[in-house]
């Protein structure tokens, strides 16, 4: 590894870098900075947890050492997909950045808009956002893009699985086509190549390691269960978490829903576990996260939103309660674990259910987990079992209903008293109120010339009132007739 004073760093930069304890650039790092402080664009491919914040956030530095700042006009501008992301790089920038005059906004859905547009009039040189935060508020005319001199996506292929790719797209063509782009992913999938394609001017590729591969420094274990009953899944993480020497770990659901019942089973337990997940408020998701980084929290349950770009370097254990649906999911949760040459362990619990979503996994990691049986727990006695739901019904076979449905009543006849008190209501009122004078003799008028004028085929009116139905149709109408009712009918051959 080389040393971050032979790549090109101020010593401002490189006296923040120091403070932080880094001494030696990382692979990634050694490979992108230099390329970037030259002003060319990167497109830098590498696993999560190779160091790719810093290998855009301390050339950024740099490059925007020197000019100020515009009202409503960042100069720089960072991508993520995740609110959790987004704050991350910031931390970083903040730690970077201290020895210069640089400033930056947070710009992430789930908090205050006020703050965000105060920042902006004031004037930033680095906005650090999500796609979707930064274009409400392009949309609402609180920035202009037309400054921005330096561009970067941070784990794009991320921003193509969550749908945000229009959205980058947009904001390309709002910024200079003469920007700096840096552009980072994990994989390169034929959409992301397409975009770096449109966007990017003659590119440095910088791929550090293969795409989609594990790091060497975690252990990899697989637990089969003989069944897939939720019960037997949470009893088998409950069994994994006791036997491994956890100092923290992050538990890893399919389902948002699935996250909270882990959870709320491991904190009845006695596990010290908390939920994080797209659906909780984003000032709680905030703390979680504090929580678990400060040591607070032992147990993080939580779905892919947390998969990546969380920078929690001493995280201990990784548990795949599910197994991902995208084999590269799987990649994504497990580096959590073993970062900056620390030593990591992985466990995914497997059910007959998970054959297929297994293959893909073993397929793309091109490795074999150690297996790790769990001989002392009788999964046998515990059944493969549908949900039920005594009060919809619901996982009854077609054709079948429940006692319930079966008890019911057909429904009767309305009774011919029912009727005639519905005919009454709909007749008009036979005691009305009493008119003035004027109005009176207005109504008399009237009522005589639609006496006057020929009968109309119209449809009968119900009615229980003993009134003549021309006289009801007439008085129906209250003191508004219609004027094509008030026209002669002129019959013709």
């Amino acid at each position: 590894m080389t040393d971050f004073s032979k790549l090109g760093l101020s010593p401002t930069t490189l006296q923040a870098v120091a403070d932080t304890g880094y001494t030696t650039a990382t692979p990634i790092q050694e490979q992108a900075i230099p390329v970037a402080l030259a002003g060319r664009d990167v497109l830098g491919i590498a696993q999560t947890g190779t160091g790719k914040t810093a290998a855009f956030t301390l050339p950024m530095v740099d490059r925007l050492a020197s000019g100020r700042a515009r009202a409503r006009m960042p100069r720089a501008v960072v991508l993520a997909p995740t609110r959790e992301l987004a704050d991350q790089v910031a931390e970083s920038f903040a730690k970077y950045a201290k020895g210069t005059k640089l400033n930056w906004v947070l710009l992430i859905g789930g908090v205050s808009m006020g703050d965000q547009v105060a920042a902006l009039n004031k004037g930033v040189d680095v906005l650090i956002a999500t796609p979707g935060r930064l274009l409400d508020l392009f949309d609402r005319g609180k920035m202009l893009l037309t400054g921005v001199e330096l561009m970067v996506v941070d784990e794009a292929d991320r921003m193509l699985d969550m749908g945000f790719i229009p959205d980058i797209e947009r904001i390309f063509k709002l910024t200079p086509p003469r920007r700096q782009t840096l552009f980072f992913s994990a994989t390169m999938p034929p959409e992301i190549t397409r975009l770096t394609q449109q966007f990017l001017k003659d590119p440095t590729r910088i791929e550090v390691a293969r795409p989609a591969t594990t790091a060497d420094t975690i252990t990899q274990h697989i637990t089969r269960l003989p069944t897939s009953d939720p019960k037997a899944k949470r009893t088998a993480l409950r069994a994994l978490v006791e036997r491994g020497d956890v100092q923290n770990g992050i538990v890893f659901c399919n389902r948002k829903s699935e996250v909270d019942i882990v959870a709320k089973s491991l904190q009845v337990h006695g596990f010290n576990a908390a939920p994080i997940h797209g659906d909780l408020d984003q000032s709680l998701r905030m703390k979680t996260l504090a929580d678990f980084r400060s040591g607070e929290l032992k147990l993080l349950v939580a779905s892919d939103v947390a998969a990546r770009g969380l920078d929690i370097p001493a995280v201990s254990h990784v548990f795949n309660y599910d197994v991902p649906h995208h084999a590269d999911d799987y990649v994504h949760r497990i580096g959590r674990t073993g970062r900056a040459g620390r030593l990591g362990e992985a466990f995914m619990i497997v059910t007959p259910a998970d054959d297929k979503s297994l293959d893909k996994v073993l397929k793309l990691i091109k490795k074999e987990p150690v297996e790790l049986p769990l001989d002392d727990i009788d999964f046998s006695s515990i059944k493969d079992r549908p949900r039920e739901d005594s009060r919809s019904g619901r996982g009854r076979g077609r054709g079948e209903r429940s006692e319930r449905s079966r008890s019911r009543k057909p429904v009767e006849a309305a009774p011919q008293e029912a009727v005639a008190e519905i005919e009454t209501v709909v007749a008009p009122a036979t005691e009305p109120v009493p008119a003035k004078p004027d109005e009176a003799k207005r109504r008399s008028r009237s009522r005589k010339k639609a006496e006057d004028r020929p009968s109309v085929a119209s449809p009968a009116i119900p009615t229980s009132s003993s009134k003549p139905a021309a006289e009801i149709r007439g008085s129906a109408f209250g003191d508004d007739v219609p004027a094509f009712l008030r026209r002669p009918v002129v019959f013709t051959d």
